[in-house]
């Protein structure tokens, strides 16, 4: 049995996907396809039709044909069982028999025929280790994995002790009064010392050029880059592949929002009584320090899900002490909430809506006061002969606040290749698509309210700016609160929740 080439086709004779197991050009097969509708005779019930050169075996599923094209003195009862075979892996990888499904998944029902055809004849496979073999995982791939991720783990360990000790050194000359050697200070970046830093230096870039930055989390399990034929999974295999080679694949924005919205759920047990109090700031620093402007915005929203809880009063506990602006409701009393802090309609006989979100109570704040900033970001780049020595660190000046999942972004120069990570608090990816280095903090608050990072890369101290924050807080910066609630009648207390939420609109060092 010679087998020429498989393929799928339209009942037109038009090829969606066609593998070839011996030397054919593609005009001779697609020729070949286009005979073949022509050839049939639509009244006789037959499995086969040949022309001088050649027979063709098919099989019609539903709009489609599974074409065998092979030579006339192939054994037609093994062209038979072949094609059966042939039809059965068609709806492994495709959950439906149509042109587009098939486009789709081209590459996996093409490897699937190269498991059951080989040079021409059949090999003794079934349904079972076709689909074992094109999910198979590469032992080779593993260990190689396994002996490069140690490699590298030895190397950032090498080279976070060797910056250590530069560190330590830089700090021993600054005690004796010398100068200090050139990498990561605030604008010391003397040639002095320039041999070890550069020895350094190159050290880092070289054992850490495979891999520079660690892998977005990801659930844990085995490595799929040489599956070949993975259920629709085309994209997942060409991203695997990119990493192989060493590409830092960077988690999409879309999941940090999914992160961000599960620090942000809310309460599992939500009162028929429910407020939601959101803030959202907005600011933008100077490089070299200042404040050029500070919005934040505040709302308190107000759902009720019971209708005996429609009349009722919120009882507000202000703390703010930089002057921020409040605004109520219309149909709020104003004389009540300015006289007693209190929020209720205007008049006491009418009922805040039912099963809908209302704003009751809203607040600005702007300001260009420095000691407002929640947080503060410090990046000075100091030029260190054809490189650029960055230091940047963070300072949390509200105390009282708890941020979440902070991700503070500096830009980099391209065509560069990758930032050589000397000290770090927390973690970082490197995006070397977008040219963006990403400092990540998973928590800042009282306890951890301060850190730095420091690498070094060829640039210009320009090529750092503009730096941008992102963070999300469940604790509120105005310190606006609902303290309590009561009934219109009789002023007996209510159950209430809270949400809160401290979101940035945008957040950059210019």
């Amino acid at each position: 049995q010679v087998l020429l080439a498989a393929a799928v086709c339209t009942k037109a004779g038009k090829a969606i996907v066609s593998r070839q197991f011996v030397e054919m050009t593609r005009t001779r097969i697609e020729g070949l396809l286009a005979a073949f509708p022509k050839l049939m005779n639509t009244g006789k019930q037959h499995t086969f039709v040949e022309t001088e050169s050649v027979r063709y075996v098919y099989q019609p599923m539903e709009k489609l044909y599974m074409v065998l094209i092979t030579t006339k003195n192939s054994n037609i009862l093994e062209d038979l069982e072949t094609l059966r075979l042939f039809s059965r892996v068609i709806p492994e990888y495709c959950r439906a028999l149509e042109e587009n499904e098939i486009s789709e998944h081209c590459f996996d029902l093409i490897f699937a025929f190269d498991e059951i055809v080989a040079l021409g004849y059949r090999e003794n496979v079934n349904l079972a280790q076709i689909r074992t073999f094109t999910e198979m995982e590469s032992h080779e791939e593993k260990v190689f994995r396994a002996v490069r991720e140690t490699q590298e783990r030895e190397a950032k360990a090498e080279m976070r002790r060797k910056a250590k000790e530069l560190q330590q050194a830089r700090r021993d000359a600054e005690r004796q009064g010398k100068k200090a050697p050139g990498f990561g200070g605030f604008g010391s970046s003397a040639v002095s010392g320039g041999t070890t830093a550069a020895m350094i230096t190159e050290t880092i870039i070289e054992t850490d050029k495979p891999k520079v930055a660690p892998a977005p989390a990801r659930p844990s399990g085995s490595s799929k880059a040489l599956k070949l034929g993975a259920k629709g999974k085309e994209v997942d295999n060409f991203v695997d592949k990119l990493k192989s080679e060493g590409e830092n694949i960077v988690t999409p924005v879309g999941k940090r929002s999914i992160e961000a919205a599960k620090v942000l759920s809310p309460p599992v047990n939500t009162e028929s009584v429910h407020m939601k109090i959101e803030e959202k700031i907005s600011l933008t620093c100077g490089r070299d320090g200042g404040l050029q402007n500070m919005e934040l915005h505040g709302m308190i929203m107000l759902h009720i899900s019971d209708e005996k809880f429609s009349r009722i009063r919120l009882h507000v506990e202000n703390d703010d002490k930089r002057g921020v602006q409040l605004q109520t409701h219309p149909n709020v009393d104003k004389k009540l909430f300015t006289a007693e802090s209190q929020i209720g309609l205007k008049n006491p006989e009418k009922s805040f809506p039912i099963n809908s979100d209302v704003g009751v109570l809203k607040w600005r704040l702007q300001t260009t006061e420095e000691s407002f900033i929640p947080l503060t970001i410090n990046c000075w780049p100091s030029e260190s002969g054809n490189s650029c020595d960055v230091n940047i660190e963070y300072e949390l000046q509200e105390e009282n606040l708890e941020l979440n999942d902070v991700v503070i972004t500096i830009p980099l120069p391209s065509g560069v290749g990758a930032p050589v990570i000397g000290e770090i608090d927390g973690e970082y990816r490197h995006d070397s698509r977008r040219n963006l280095l990403e400092w990540c903090l998973p928590v800042i608050d009282a306890k951890n309210k301060s850190g730095s990072l420091e690498f070094s890369i060829a640039g210009q101290p320009n090529d750092f700016f503009p730096v941008h924050v992102s963070f999300v807080s469940k604790k509120s910066y105005c310190n606006i609160q609902v303290s309590k609630v009561t009934q219109v009648d009789g002023s007996s207390p209510v159950r209430f929740s809270t949400e809160t939420t401290f979101l940035v609109d945008k957040y950059e060092i210019l």
